[in-house]
Parts: C-alpha cells; sequence; structure tokens
C-alpha cells in the first residue's frame, strides 16, 4: 500500500527535468519567507596543511546574528547542504543564538576537491577551523545524519570546542560488518548517481527522508534534478561516494561513547527508514539511537512520532519544541 501511495505521488508531481541547469553556486539560500542569507567562503588553510592537500578548497557558510553570545553550528548531512536547516536557521538566531550554517567540502556551495579524503575525521577537521577561524568559542553543535557522526567525532577530537550536541537522525551509532562495508561500497558508485531518472530522484528523496512531505519542500527535487545536468555535479557525486565510505566506518565513536563529556540532545523521527540501513541489516531505528542513548553519559532522546530521517525538515515544528527545551538547559541565558 505504501508503495502504491508513493507511485501515485510520483505520478502527480511537478517535473523539473525540462528546465535549465541550476548549478550549485545558484542555489537560492533563503529563509523560509524567501529573505536571503548572506553567504560568505572560509579558506580551510589548516585543513589543508593537516591533511596534505595541494590547493586549500574553500567552503561557504551562513552567519546569522554575529552579535549573539551562545555561538551554534550546523552541520548538515550526506547528500545535502546547509539549506536543509532552513526552518532552524532563522529560528535559532531569533531565540538569539549567533548561527553559523556550513556547507561541507564536496557540498552545497562549497568546493568540490577530488583529493579531499571525505572522512568523518577530515570533516571534523573543517568544523574545528570554522570554529577557531571564526572565534566561535564553546559551540552548541548540531549534526544530522552524517552530520551527527561528524559532530560526535569532533566532540571526541576537540572537547573544548563542543559546549552541547544536537544530534538529529544521527550516524555514527550503527555498527557494520567488514563484509557489509565492503557489499555497500561495491554498490554505492558514481554510476548510481549519475543514472538516477526523476521518478529515482522523487521516490528516494520523498520515501527515504520524509514521511509528511509537503509541497513547500519541492525546491529539494527541483534543485538535485536541476544540478545534475551541470559540470559540478560529477565532484559532488564522487564526494557522496567517498563520504558512503566513512559513513560505514563507525567503529570509533562507537568504541568512545562515554568518553562523549558534552549534553546531549538526541531526535530522531520514529518513522526513519535510513537509519538503521535497510539495505545491510534493517532493524529498529528506536534500537540504534537508544544504543547511543545508553552510551553517552547524561544523554537525552526525544523520539518524534510519525516523522521520518530529515526530521528538522520534517516536521519544524516539534524537532524546534525539542530542541528548544533542551538547549533551555544547556544554554540558559539565551
Amino acid at each position: 500500500m505504501r508503495a502504491l501511495i508513493l507511485l501515485l505521488l510520483v505520478s502527480c508531481a511537478p517535473r523539473y527535468s525540462a528546465r535549465p541547469p541550476l548549478p550549485f553556486e545558484d542555489f537560492p539560500y533563503t529563509s523560509v519567507d524567501g529573505k536571503p542569507w548572506p553567504v560568505k567562503t572560509l579558506a580551510l588553510e589548516g585543513t589543508a596543511l593537516q591533511l596534505g592537500l595541494a590547493v586549500t578548497p574553500k567552503i561557504a557558510y551562513v552567519e546569522l546574528n554575529p552579535d549573539g553570545a551562545q555561538s551554534v553550528l550546523l552541520i548538515h548531512g550526506l547528500g545535502s547542504y546547509l539549506k536543509f536547516w532552513r526552518y532552524q536557521v532563522d529560528e535559532l538566531a531569533a531565540r538569539g543564538f549567533r548561527v553559523v550554517a556550513i556547507d561541507l567540502p564536496g557540498y552545497g556551495k562549497s568546493d568540490k576537491p577530488g583529493s579531499f579524503p571525505y572522512t568523518m575525521e577530515a570533516f571534523a577537521m573543517v568544523a574545528h577551523e570554522v570554529i577557531g577561524e571564526l572565534g566561535l568559542g564553546q559551540t552548541i553543535v548540531f549534526g544530522h545524519s552524517m552530520g551527527g557522526h561528524i559532530a560526535m567525532t569532533l566532540a571526541l577530537e576537540h572537547p573544548d570546542d563542543v559546549r552541547a550536541l544536537v544530534l538529529t537522525s544521527p550516524a555514527g551509532f550503527e555498527a557494520f560488518s567488514a563484509r557489509e562495508r565492503a557489499w555497500f561500497e561495491s554498490v554505492v558508485r558514481t554510476e548510481l548517481f549519475l543514472a538516477a531518472t526523476e521518478e529515482d530522484i522523487w521516490n528516494s528523496v520523498r520515501a527515504s527522508n520524509f514521511a509528511r512531505w509537503r509541497d513547500d519542500l519541492d525546491w529539494l527535487i527541483e534543485e538535485r534534478v536541476r544540478v545534475a545536468k551541470t559540470p559540478g555535479f560529477r565532484p559532488y557525486v564522487w564526494a557522496n561516494v567517498l563520504s558512503v565510505r566513512g559513513l560505514t566506518h563507525t567503529e570509533y565513536t562507537r568504541q568512545n561513547l562515554g568518553s562523549v563529556a558534552a549534553p546531549t540532545l538526541i531526535v530522531y523521527g520514529t518513522d526513519d527508514q535510513l537509519i538503521p540501513n535497510p539495505f545491510m541489516h534493517g532493524g529498529h531505528t528506536r534500537d540504534v539511537m537508544e544504543y547511543g542513548h545508553r552510551g553517552i553519559p547524561g544523554s537525552r532522546v526525544a523520539p518524534l512520532a510519525g516523522c521520518g530521517h530529515s526530521v528538522q525538515l520534517d516536521c519544524p515544528k516539534e524537532y524546534n519544541a525539542a530542541v528548544a527545551a533542551f538547549l533551555a538547559a544547556v544554554a540558559p541565558t539565551q
């Protein structure tokens, strides 16, 4: 029945493949009411030096309320970009926080160097450099999906950077065997992304990430369909392929959950279709998240009923309410 409903929805959906190409740099980064966000860039000189990169990549970021006393850093997930925090950026700034949302290397408006390793540790280096270069101080770090894995890695590698963690449908708790990793890496290749049709994109985005799809989310489909016709799409695909390989290496986070010292909120949708990975071993999202909750001392867990993997977009009101209650405890001066 679910498959039939999805088929009917896709058959009635708008079509974007006939529209002109839309490069990443032309994606409209705006608030929900259409107000443009100021997009800035930062050269990752420290990360380039640590990784031995011949060329220093630049990342794009948005900053709101720069005079806010408490900083918040928003890290997106696999295949996405900072706009996936569209319902949180302005909300947090309105609450008095200094808000910085970044496009990771390989994603969105940031550079997409083929030489970048796209591991969780390398991404954590980027987050550490952003915090230092922008003078964010002890930061409340949000991470969605892959971004949650990165946020935990940052908290373990640079605990002084992190005042609190908001792990949103986080990766990093799930175990993968060597055989599962090998199979997944053999399947997730550039050809898989390059061959995707518009119908494939509708199905993957709607079915895998959302339980409460709304018409005002159609920009997700349009941008993905139109950017696929641009030269910048292939390096983005390569970043995704390498990121997937990095995501399956969860030993470090799983073995060190007890060393996460920052106050932590784990918030997820009960109808998540991506965690645990449905193609390898299946299981229940609640069990994965409870594993992380038990492992991180003093953490809180907030399951949001009837919400999907991209919970901050799927159920923004419920998500923002759960986060606000947590922030009131860890940053009461705001």
